[in-house]
């Protein structure tokens, strides 16, 4: 298999405080892997080291063999993609005009969005429940209904690797299946995927892979059928989990 992304003897540090320690993690083509721990466990602070946006003094990234560092920002943006945890807009905007920022990578420093940018971003919108509403200004939207025009961004941009974190944070049921099953597709296709969520029971179901962070720098990798069980669960989130069995799957409720 194809390693798109990986980091070798990884610390992500913060504030002084390294919350993960030698971290390694292989990112394959084709690959949905899940990250869960506790609130201020590192999630983000790991999403955001394996994007280039927090420095690290040890270890390696590696974006498809080449040192994140080597790579130019523009040349990176085409090969991998941050969905942030929450989404700000700096300025007053359209849906649409939202969207087509993820094309910005793909275009010529002087050129501006052709139809067929356009096209590819009124296809996102629509599968993600967001057709017709091109027009909305983005702060007439819902949460759930930003939530879902950030990922349509991320979307268009089209990178190999897409680190997420919370894609299905602010959505109800019904949207957090939809941007799963979607995402689980684009691995499919050939995408990577490394995303941080909470519902474990949909991490178990939908991602090939698991990274538990327990905060204190210890973390374990490895699949997610054997990584997400109550032992280790109840190790990083300090809770008691119980196995209920409901035609013939497993899940984990905190108790």
């Amino acid at each position: 298999m194809n390693k798109l992304l990986e980091c070798k003897n990884l610390d992500v540090v913060v504030a002084g405080r390294c919350l993960v320690e030698r971290l390694d993690l292989p990112l394959y083509l084709g690959q949905m892997t899940c990250l869960l721990g506790e609130n201020g466990s590192g999630k983000t602070s790991t999403l955001h080291t394996l994007a280039g946006l927090l420095p690290y003094t040890s270890g390696q990234v590696l974006v498809a063999d080449q040192p994140l560092g080597q790579w130019k920002r523009r040349d990176l943006a085409k090969k991998l993609g941050l969905l942030m945890q929450d989404n700000e807009d700096a300025f007053p905007t359209t849906v649409l005009e939202t969207a087509l920022i993820g094309r910005h990578p793909h275009l010529g420093m002087f050129s501006w969005e052709s139809r067929q940018d356009a096209l590819l971003a009124e296809n996102a919108l629509s599968a993600l429940g967001l057709g017709g509403l091109e027009k909305r200004q983005v702060d007439t939207l819902s949460g759930g209904e930003r939530r879902r025009l950030a990922i349509a961004t991320l979307w268009i941009q089209d990178p190999d690797i897409l680190l997420l974190d919370e894609p299905i944070n602010h959505l109800d049921p019904r949207h957090q299946l939809q941007i799963l099953r979607q995402l689980r597709q684009l691995a499919d296709q050939g995408k990577t995927v490394l995303a941080s969520l909470h519902d474990i029971n949909l991490a178990k179901r939908f991602f090939d892979q698991a990274l538990l962070l327990s905060g204190d720098g210890a973390w374990q990798s490895g699949p997610s059928r054997e990584v997400l069980v109550a032992s280790n669960l109840q190790e990083i989130f300090h809770t008691r989990f119980t196995s209920i069995t409901h035609a013939g799957d497993e899940y984990l409720v905190a108790t």
